[in-house]
Order: structure tokens, then C-alpha cells, then sequence
């Protein structure tokens, strides 16, 4: 996961660059179920095709700090990541 500071519109900011499409839409759930919204969109410019190809995922500036730490890998030793428990 890749954080930038690129954006697609006014007061957007990329979170994170998923892997594909699957991953973007794991990172879209997630940050959902923290009342987060978030829109993915495909790192290179062009037509479609699939769901392959990596994904930016963006929310508002204002939800970037808080986007950022519910998508921050678990750490080892920390409860509940099942690391060096």
C-alpha cells in the first residue's frame, strides 16, 4: 500500500494504491464501516479491462489521518493481529 498526496478532484487525497480492483473494494469496505467514503479509481488512464490493474484509493483531506491508521497493517506484537500472540 502506497500512500500520495495525488488527487483526482478538489479536497480528494489518495489513502492508499491497492493491487487490483478486489483489493481497492476490501479498503473501500473497510474504511466504510468506519463512516469513511472513499472512491477507487485505476492508476493508469485508459479503457478497462477487468478488474486487474492498480487501484488509488481516495477520501476527503479531512479523513486522510484516521484513513490511514484503519489501513495500517497490523503490527507485530499488537492484540488481536495473531503475531507473536
Amino acid at each position: 500500500m502506497t500512500e500520495s498526496d495525488q488527487r483526482p478532484g478538489p479536497g480528494l487525497r489518495v489513502v492508499a494504491t491497492a493491487a487490483n480492483e478486489a483489493e481497492a473494494e476490501l479498503f473501500r469496505q473497510r474504511l466504510a464501516q468506519a463512516g469513511i467514503q472513499a472512491q477507487s479509481e485505476r492508476v493508469i488512464g485508459g479503457p478497462e479491462f477487468g478488474s486487474s490493474g492498480a487501484r488509488y484509493v481516495y477520501v476527503a483531506a479531512a479523513d486522510l489521518e484516521r484513513a490511514r491508521e484503519l489501513l495500517e497493517p497490523p503490527h507485530e506484537g499488537d492484540p488481536g493481529s495473531g503475531i507473536g500472540a
